[in-house]
């Protein structure tokens, strides 16, 4: 079968926000979108044979001392190029154009219109809006090129070279603030450079799994499950796979949230058929928390045990060659700036720091994968809805939503108040479809209340919900004042140790999605 990487887009990064957005558009045409630094190697650029290249956008002015420069190797393949932002100004810049500060810059939504009829604005509205981010702009375009749109603001919002497929447009079509942009870069990828639609859910899993199976041969391999969306798919997509050659280790930390350790069993070893070692190690994870509150000791304390249960469960299993991750793209294109040459294994899949006796090789199974394919994938390989759509869920668990020292205890209180919330929110579909994470917090502290006639003085519980795109800035959802009355009367009836009930109402910046 046909690699399904091949013939896609190349993405060069050049520093802009909105790089990883660039590749999910594409990607949402079907078509495979991969993202490299700007300066990478064109050997490793190329390895996939693409049929064109997007730049990024970036922070720097092209003309400044030291301001990245467009790599001369993409002009020598003759293949299509679309500069956007920075890129453009990069792509002018390189082939002879000038590019000077602009005297009135452009932030924010904008109209362009189109200057000549061209391929990469083909079949849109001859005025468009669209998104603006400039301080520069082209003030002479490269020989053989020609205004494609302007703006009020820019005389070369959009320019080209159609007969040798070079383009560059001064606004952002990957963000939802240009409402078509989605089809200029849909006209790119497919009239510019003909690419076809194979990147699909189908193709990716059969792909996959050859791709597995030559890369494992007959050895055993090894996966840290944690019950999370990433490592589940993961071990499905290695259990397709290998079968019997793949032994799921799930480590049971204390610090799960209600009935997790038995839903996982219950999927991965009843559901999947396969080869799960579980390990409760509560009571040694409790002994190591005991009287600790700050949270850094709190997850280098679970960090170091989680390694340590691993390992000692890893020495008991004979002829394991491969330790399999649940690394996703974003995680790849975060890691590339400091090592463009190894694969790091990360610290939050808790495998990170094995002792040096356990010599492994890694499997990455689903590394190509931005978060929504990685659900597609794993609802294509009959995993269930409920592990396929589970939220973030942090490293150390609930440690570090248990405000304070972490005892038995405090996590049973937690672990109620947080069902609870969550119960109510599935009940009105918004824990899938209106919140991007939401979760309750055990507070360090008391306050005092009534419950029939008797006064106490019990803990507080916060609640936290956020809508975000992509978690690296986020709302708080405005949750309806009857779910939240629900969800309070029920913790404060059904859990004993909880009297107050807040909602945490901080956005991100400048608070953090979690409270520690």
């Amino acid at each position: 079968m046909t690699d399904p990487r091949q013939g896609g887009i190349v993405i060069l990064d050049f520093g802009s926000q909105y790089t990883q957005l660039i590749a999910r558009r594409v990607r949402e045409q079907q078509v495979y979108a991969e993202v490299f630094p700007c300066d990478a190697d064109p050997v490793t650029i190329n390895q996939h044979r693409p049929n064109g290249y997007i730049l990024s956008g970036g922070p720097n002015s092209i003309y400044e001392p030291g301001a990245p420069q467009l790599p001369p190797h993409l002009l020598d393949t003759q293949k299509p190029i679309l500069g956007i932002c920075y890129g453009m100004q990069a792509l002018t810049h390189a082939l002879g154009g000038h590019v000077a500060a602009s005297q009135a810059r452009e932030y924010g939504p904008a109209r362009i219109e189109q200057s000549v009829p061209n391929p990469l604005l083909a079949d849109l509205d001859s005025v468009l809006q669209v998104w603006m981010s400039h301080g520069d702009r082209i003030e002479t375009p490269p020989p053989g090129f020609e205004s494609l749109a302007h703006s009020a603001n820019s005389p070369f919002a959009a320019l080209g070279d159609v007969e040798r497929g070079l383009y560059g447009i001064q606004f952002h079509p990957e963000v939802t603030h240009t409402p078509q942009g989605s089809e200029i870069l849909r006209n790119f990828v497919f009239n510019i450079c003909a690419c076809e639609p194979t990147w699909s859910t189908a193709s990716f899993i059969d792909d996959a799994v050859g791709r597995i199976q030559q890369q494992v041969g007959p050895e055993r391999v090894l996966l840290g499950l944690s019950g999370g969306v990433d490592s589940a798919v993961a071990a499905a997509l290695l259990n397709k796979a290998i079968g019997s050659q793949l032994t799921a280790i799930f480590v049971n930390t204390g610090m799960l949230r209600k009935d997790e350790p038995q839903d996982v069993a219950k999927t991965f070893r009843d559901g999947q058929g396969m080869i799960l070692v579980s390990v409760d190690a509560t009571e040694q994870f409790l002994s190591e928390l005991a009287g600790v509150t700050d949270p850094e000791r709190k997850r280098r304390i679970i960090g170091k045990q989680f390694i340590d249960v691993f390992a000692e469960e890893a020495r008991n299993l004979e002829g394991v060659k491969f330790l399999a991750q649940g690394t996703i793209y974003p995680d790849v294109i975060e890691s590339a700036a400091s090592s463009n040459q190894s694969k790091v294994i990360k610290s939050h899949h808790n495998v990170g720091g094995l002792p040096p006796d356990l010599h492994f090789e890694l499997v990455e199974p689903i590394r190509d994968l931005f978060k929504d394919e990685v659900r597609k994938v794993g609802t294509a390989l009959g995993l269930p809805d409920h592990i396929v759509w589970r939220q973030p869920f942090p490293g150390p668990g609930l440690a570090v939503r248990c405000l304070g020292e972490v005892t038995w205890e405090r996590l049973e209180v937690l672990r109620e108040a947080d069902a609870i919330f969550r119960e109510e929110l599935e009940k009105v579909d918004m824990l899938r479809n209106g919140t991007a994470q939401s979760f309750a917090v055990l507070l360090p502290v008391k306050s005092v209340g009534v419950m029939g006639d008797n006064r106490t003085y019990e803990e507080v519980v916060a609640l936290r919900a956020v809508t975000t795109d992509d978690f690296m800035t986020a709302d708080w959802a405005r949750l309806d004042y009857e779910l939240l009355a629900r969800v309070s009367n029920r913790i404060v009836n059904e859990v004993r140790g909880i009297n107050r009930v807040t909602y945490d109402i901080t956005s991100k910046p400048p608070g953090t999605i979690e409270w520690e």
